[in-house]
């Protein structure tokens, strides 16, 4: 009697994912696909591409991280008014940042006191070294609420401390350049000509930052005592730190501190008077500003010692009236707009092309800043 042949049952199979470009090595292929300046075309191409963009095999794109602040919610000793979110230009979709710890100095601002119904108080933070820092901002008795930075790793996505502040303060100068935040003026719990002449810088670029030691190095101080009357942004631009003392269209007074040779200079008039508004500079090298009365760009041409307008589409100009702040990365300004907008204003085209963000309901943005993408564990 003949016995049949029992078939063993298949071996599965291990699904081989295809090759990111088909004839090439992936690490080839992702070296090609990074040199690639607009990350959304490569994750419309498919979800492959598209999950290389987020892995850590790929170079972190610029995102737009954004400081709000919530109308909406009611304030309390436990509950902060303070957001912060991520616009991802890929996905177009805004994400919060992951919670602070919860004795950061984000529940001791105050954006809005009830003393001064009309007057927003400031909250200042910057990005150096691929890092946000939150350096400084009042409390509800009007003295300084932090005492030591609040810093936030895109890469890492978490928050950490920064090293103590010498002297604490607010209404300061706070600025940045090649990954070195600097701190002036300003005024401590009561106004002090030492606190108001001192300036101090913390290197971010140092692997590691001991909270036990003093990390902050004191520079020569300041000339005068004119720059603790605001809350001011010293714009970092060629190894120099550019500042004005006052906003708007008042007489005001500009310097330009050294970085490398730790001295102070006169800002020239011709460069004084293009503050009109806020002042950004597109990867330290050129100088922006938008005019908070008319809304005109500007670009410093610093051949010519002259300010020459940036022609920017029709009705361009009304979108940008009020601008408040802005930070510029690749080609593009973002500006946070008086009545709560954020405003793109692409100047690699001609004229520049403008357009609103759309933006979280019931949130009012304070200030901007361009870093690496966050991580997305949700896109594998």
């Amino acid at each position: 009697m003949a016995i049949a042949a029992v078939e063993s049952p298949p071996a599965k199979r291990r699904r081989i994912e295809p090759s990111l470009i088909e004839g090439l090595p992936d690490h080839i292929s992702e070296t090609c696909l990074s040199l690639v300046n607009r990350p959304s075309l490569l994750a419309a191409v498919c979800s492959r591409w598209r999950r290389l963009l987020y892995s850590t095999e790929f170079p972190p794109f610029p995102s737009l991280y954004t400081l709000f602040f919530d109308s909406t919610s009611d304030p309390s000793p436990t509950n902060s008014r303070i957001r912060f979110m991520c616009f991802d230009p890929v996905s177009s979709k805004w994400d919060p940042l992951p919670p602070p710890p919860p004795d950061s100095p984000l529940h001791r601002i105050l954006y809005r006191h009830p003393s001064y119904i009309s007057y927003n108080l400031p909250i200042q933070c910057i990005s150096a070294a691929g890092k946000l820092v939150v350096i400084a901002g009042s409390n509800k008795e009007l003295s300084p609420a932090i005492s030591h930075p609040l810093i936030f790793d895109p890469i890492s996505s978490t928050w950490s401390s920064g090293p103590k502040i010498r002297s604490p303060r607010r209404w300061c100068v706070t600025g940045a350049y090649d990954g070195v935040i600097y701190v002036a003026s300003g005024i401590s719990s009561q106004f002090s000509t030492t606190v108001a002449k001192s300036i101090e810088k913390l290197d971010l670029n140092r692997e590691k930052l001991d909270l036990n030691r003093n990390n902050w190095e004191e520079l020569r101080e300041m000339r005068d005592l004119r720059f603790s009357r605001e809350a001011i942004e010293a714009v970092g631009w060629r190894k120099k730190l550019l500042m004005v003392n006052v906003k708007g269209n008042a007489i005001k007074e500009g310097v330009i501190y050294d970085v490398v040779k730790d001295d102070w200079e006169s800002m020239p008039e011709e460069m004084l008077v293009g503050w009109r508004g806020p002042v950004t500079a597109m990867e330290e090298e050129k100088l922006y500003s938008v005019d908070e009365t008319n809304g005109k760009v500007r670009i410093y041409q610093e051949e010519k010692r002259e300010w020459r307008e940036v022609t920017v589409v029709d009705g361009g100009e009304e979108m940008l009236k009020g601008a408040l702040q802005v930070t510029a990365v690749a080609g593009k300004l973002c500006v946070v707009t008086g009545d709560g907008r954020i405003v793109v204003v692409d100047v690699t085209t001609e004229p520049a092309k403008i357009w609103n963000l759309e933006l979280p309901l019931g949130l009012e943005p304070v200030s901007v800043h361009v870093l690496p993408r966050m991580n997305r564990p949700d896109i594998f």
